[in-house]
């Protein structure tokens, strides 16, 4: 029998919600009333979230393509629109997006249910915001999702497009066909993001390198969504010429995403080194880990991309 939602107020006003797989730190900014109306309309959201997603699970988990049955639960939905754009192009699956896509649907529920000033979903890292024109938040980036430590940040502004974020890496909760540490994306949602933050991540690659240890993905997770593709299990050290290779490999297909608007920014990270693609003056990205290159535009798993607010 599956335990039942957990729901726990954490210090500093955050609520925390956990069911399963997912797992969600919540805060929000407003008149005391309005909050605690919106954290009462997570926690109902929240209740049958898992549920939902497991009555589709087989189309979830199916590759997309310009001819998929559509899905009927709205987060499914959610996925689904958040890789079409990416489907005639790559292999991608709706579980691309699934984290980010919960997080765009919690705080959904809670901006329909009591006016906020600002608010973040954080699931696992993939964060969804709502901001009033004139509140910021800061974003917090990490380098390695397993052992996490800040490497820099981006202030998101009302007035900016960004409304999610997500990281994406091989050393995360989720398999990845790539090398990257990390990959962190600024997005119009938490599901663009989410899906983008992958694709990218798969790109940092340097493929056949003796360094690259891959296994089937279905070895390690016979539920996998990847299947019999081989996923990136273990990375030994690699040159700063290999590493900035394979980064400017990822950085290409950040820019490709960038260029088609399903991003805003992204910072990609490897060995210690740093690139980013689509800061500008419109979004600035501070990273005190030396960028080996920049390219400059003037329009950006376990868990633990953080958000903190200034």
């Amino acid at each position: 029998m599956r335990m039942l939602p957990q729901q726990t107020r954490l210090p500093g006003g955050r609520l925390h919600l956990h069911d399963g797989p997912i797992d969600l730190i919540i805060r929000a900014w407003g008149e005391a009333d309005a909050v605690e109306i919106a954290y009462a309309a997570a926690c109902g959201r929240f209740a049958n979230i898992l549920d939902e997603l497991c009555t589709e699970l087989p189309l979830l988990r199916s590759q997309a393509t310009p001819t998929s049955a559509r899905p009927s639960g709205l987060i499914a939905r959610r996925m689904a629109d958040a890789v079409a754009p990416f489907c005639t192009a790559r292999f991608i699956t709706p579980m691309a997006a699934v984290a980010g896509a919960v997080a765009d649907e919690i705080l959904c529920a809670m901006t329909d249910a009591a006016p906020l000033r600002r608010a973040f979903v954080n699931n696992g890292g993939d964060i969804a915001l709502h901001l009033r024109p004139d509140e910021s938040l800061t974003i917090g980036m990490v380098d390695r999702p397993d052992r996490p430590s800040l490497i820099g940040s981006a202030v998101i502004s009302g007035r900016d497009a960004v409304r999610g974020v997500a990281t994406s890496g091989w050393r995360g909760r989720s398999f990845s066909l790539g090398i990257a540490d990390a990959v962190t994306v600024l997005a119009c949602s938490a599901a663009q993001a989410d899906a983008a933050a992958t694709l990218i991540a798969n790109a940092v690659d340097l493929p056949g390198h003796a360094a690259i240890t891959r296994a089937p993905a279905h070895s390690r997770d016979p539920q996998s969504d990847l299947g019999a593709r081989p996923v990136t299990v273990a990375v030994r050290p690699l040159t700063p010429h290999d590493a900035h290779a394979a980064l400017v490999a990822g950085l290409d297909e950040a820019e490709r995403l960038r260029r088609a608007g399903a991003l805003e920014a992204a910072a990609l990270q490897l060995g210690g080194q740093t690139l980013l693609c689509g800061v500008g003056e419109a979004l600035s990205i501070d990273s005190p880990v030396p960028s080996i290159a920049t390219k400059a535009m003037s329009s950006d798993r376990l868990q633990r991309t953080t958000v903190s607010a200034f």
